[in-house]
């Protein structure tokens, strides 16, 4: 049974209060005020690092109605800085559940609120723009206000040195990877031809038997996306956010994977130049955050979006194959079309706004996507990303035998 939750009150900062009850631990939290409109993965969107310094609204209505699961987890903890429910489920109905979402947050010592309208925060959102926000059991708005005037401003500090790994470790799995959803990853992956011979395990193939190193640089990693390499037979490296490019390198990868995160990417001077040292030496794959980090890298500007792309549902064109893709996407900047380099092009574009969604070098073994192709619970419907990042690894490899022969 959980216990007795008190009154909880959501302030924005142009002053709406929406009142509800606790949810998760007793306290306070300030964030941005973001929304995710996919109908499942909550956990997921829980532990997504690219939340961290937000509060997150899910905006289909009843959340936990299946639980919580060690195997549906994206990170090593909850990221976001609170959460906020219309209304959220004590009862869960699961086979796999260990627990309800309000004994989830509490555990992790994350604030939030159940109770409120959903849908009025999400029109404001749409209409305003995403602002800040803060989570108090405090009844008085002035108050609030006052606390909230003082908190940092999301997008004016470094978010990722705080969702990033301390460590340099290789990634031999987790407990998503004894689930059914990473049978079903790893069956899709040797559908599409990538994931020959995985079963035999990292470490237990012969050098040239299909055998790929890539190094993720960590700027806030999903777990399903070091899942997703793992199944195609890659051996996969995880290294911090500050890594230089020569760090990165000394691991001698056939690939390197830029990684999603948080925050605005005009505040990774650091990681910029990383990209800038690895272009043209080692094929290359930005995902989200780790896109828009190689656009700068080639000289491009990013921008912040009214509200963001966040969900499960958001449509974007392949322009080489013509094809519309249904993706999973969390970010609130993007890359600027018009400061593109003329050796970086346009490979993908969002349907809704026509923003970029995916660039390509013309000469270097190089592409990045703004969406999730890993997604996590879904939709599936991009993974053939990770088939053609993993096609410009065998190239690579390709080449280096030809030019030793």
């Amino acid at each position: 049974m959980t216990d007795v939750r008190g009154d909880m009150y959501l302030v924005l900062e142009d002053g709406s209060v929406y009142p509800g009850k606790r949810l998760g631990a007793e306290g306070e939290t300030t964030g941005e005020v973001v929304f995710n409109t996919s109908m499942t993965g909550y956990q997921e969107m829980l532990t997504d690092p690219s939340y961290g310094g937000q509060i997150l609204v899910p905006t289909y209505p009843m959340i936990g109605n299946y639980g919580t699961s060690e195997a549906d987890v994206e990170s090593t903890r909850i990221q976001v800085n609170g959460f906020v429910v219309r209304d959220d489920c004590e009862e869960p109905s699961h086979p796999l559940s260990e627990g309800t979402v309000h004994d989830y947050l509490l555990e992790n010592g994350i604030p939030g609120i159940s109770g409120v309208d959903t849908r009025a925060i999400t029109r404001k959102l749409r209409s305003a723009g995403v602002m800040m926000g803060i989570i108090t059991p405090n009844a008085d708005v002035d108050i609030a206000l006052a606390t909230l005037a003082k908190a940092p401003r999301y997008g004016e500090f470094d978010v990722v040195g705080d969702v990033s790994t301390d460590d340099i470790y290789a990634w031999n799995g987790d407990a998503g990877e004894e689930s059914r959803a990473f049978f079903d990853l790893r069956g899709r992956a040797r559908q599409g031809g990538m994931g020959v011979n995985v079963e035999r395990g990292i470490g237990m193939r012969d050098l040239g038997d299909n055998y790929m190193k890539v190094v993720v640089n960590d700027y806030g990693v999903k777990l399903n996306i070091l899942r997703s390499l793992r199944a195609r037979g890659c051996e996969v490296i995880v290294v911090p956010d500050d890594a230089s490019a020569e760090d990165i390198l000394s691991h001698n990868p056939d690939g390197v994977m830029l990684s999603p995160g948080p925050g605005d990417p005009e505040l990774l001077d650091r990681s910029v130049a990383t990209a800038k040292g690895l272009s043209g030496k080692v094929p290359m794959m930005g995902i989200c955050l780790g896109h828009q980090v190689i656009a700068r890298a080639f000289g491009a500007s990013t921008f912040k979006l009214h509200f963001g792309h966040r969900g499960g549902n958001q449509p974007v064109k392949d322009l080489e194959s013509g094809r519309v893709y249904v993706t999973a996407q969390n970010h609130g900047y993007a890359v600027d079309p018009a400061g593109l380099p003329d050796g970086l092009e346009v490979s993908h574009i969002n349907l809704n706004d026509q923003t970029v969604e995916g660039l390509r070098h013309r000469d270097m073994p190089i592409m990045t996507i703004q969406y999730h192709s890993e997604a996590s619970p879904g939709p599936h419907d991009s993974e053939y990303l990770f088939d053609r990042f993993v096609g410009l690894i065998q190239a690579g490899q390709a080449e280096k035998t030809d030019a030793t022969v």
